[in-house]
């Protein structure tokens, strides 16, 4: 996968007018330094094997990934399912998160989801879907989202969004939360907070009767206080027996988003928000976008089931990375 870089960069960069360290023999100011202070690709691992007696999603073992019609409305049997995978994805998450610290690996956070996963019986929905070669999603600083673990060490004043999904009993539980490496600035921790604000805000906009629009209002308004950011390509999405179905939630308002929440509903809210522009771009890999100015960004998502009366988080609540509403704490 990730081979635009051959190697990392040396702890001493050579100079403006020197041949680069990467060995394409153009000047370094030509070549890489643009880069200094970003996050590039490393080396990715092997994909790791998942044990024989691991119940599979249908695409496991071919990365084909074939929707079928499931119906937005889930039934009381399959509700109760996606309960069990929602809070072990969060049990998951907030595992993963406290592992995280600098000095690490990428890979080495890949390494220990995979493995908490597995102990769980369940299967880590990431792995092979649509190819994608590792068991969570790792993405650091200015890596919106789906960003590969790999041999990047993990520098103190990082942040990092883990991205992790559970795939259990038949259904699966999808919940995302952004880590501090170490000391982070102030504007870093800002961007955090806000962003754990905006999902939910937006969790809060979920009502029965009312558009899926609501939601992203709710998102943007709470953004824009603090003038970031909300990415529009990558959106929230239906779940249940598939990882990805039909329903698709935007973070910013869209009139057009108006599909009627009703009870019984299962979908992701997992808003993208930036220190700069919105707008992204994608590395040769096919999986990681960045954004297209190299600032920082965070996210969070939850699981969550439309009621009769409002909203129930499947990944949230105790024991979770962020288990409800901040200002409720």
């Amino acid at each position: 996968m990730s081979t635009t870089v051959p190697t990392t960069p040396p702890a001493v960069l050579p100079v403006a007018n020197d041949p680069c360290w990467c060995g394409s023999g153009r000047k370094y100011k030509r070549c890489h330094k643009q880069l200094d202070g970003r996050v590039v690709p490393h080396a990715v691992s092997p994909r790791r094997e998942v044990p024989a007696h691991i119940v599979r999603p249908p695409y496991a073992e071919t990365g084909k990934v074939q929707r079928w019609q499931e119906s937005a409305v889930k039934t009381p049997e399959i509700i109760e399912k996606m309960r069990v995978a929602g809070k072990m994805g969060a049990e998951v998450l907030k595992l993963a998160g406290e592992f995280v610290r600098p000095g690490i690996t990428t890979d080495e956070i890949d390494v220990y989801v995979h493995n908490l996963c597995i102990e769980r019986n369940s299967y880590p929905s990431p792995l092979n879907y649509s190819g994608y070669p590792k068991s969570v999603c790792t993405s650091v600083n200015e890596v919106i989202c789906h960003g590969i673990p790999d041999a990047r060490v993990l520098l103190d004043g990082d942040i990092i969004n883990l991205d992790v999904t559970c795939y259990f009993n038949g259904v699966h539980g999808d919940t995302n939360a952004t880590f501090a490496v170490g000391t982070i600035d102030q504007e870093s921790k800002n961007l955090i907070h806000v962003t754990e604000e905006c999902i939910w805000r937006g969790i809060e906009a979920v009502v029965p009767g009312r558009p899926l629009s609501d939601i992203g209002k709710a998102i943007e308004t709470r953004a824009k206080q603090d003038k970031l950011g909300v990415v529009r390509a990558f959106i929230g999405h239906g779940i249940g027996e598939q990882f990805h179905t039909d329903i698709q939630v935007l973070h910013y308002y869209d009139s057009h988003n108006n599909t009627i929440m009703r009870p019984g509903m299962t979908f992701t809210i997992e808003p993208m928000i930036t220190l700069g522009t919105w707008q992204h771009r994608m590395w040769n890999d096919d999986w990681t976008a960045v954004t297209a100015d190299g600032k920082r960004t965070a996210q969070f998502e939850h699981t969550v089931l439309v009621t009769d009366t409002g909203v129930d988080v499947l990944t949230g609540g105790p024991g979770a990375a962020s288990p409800n509403a901040p200002w409720k704490r």
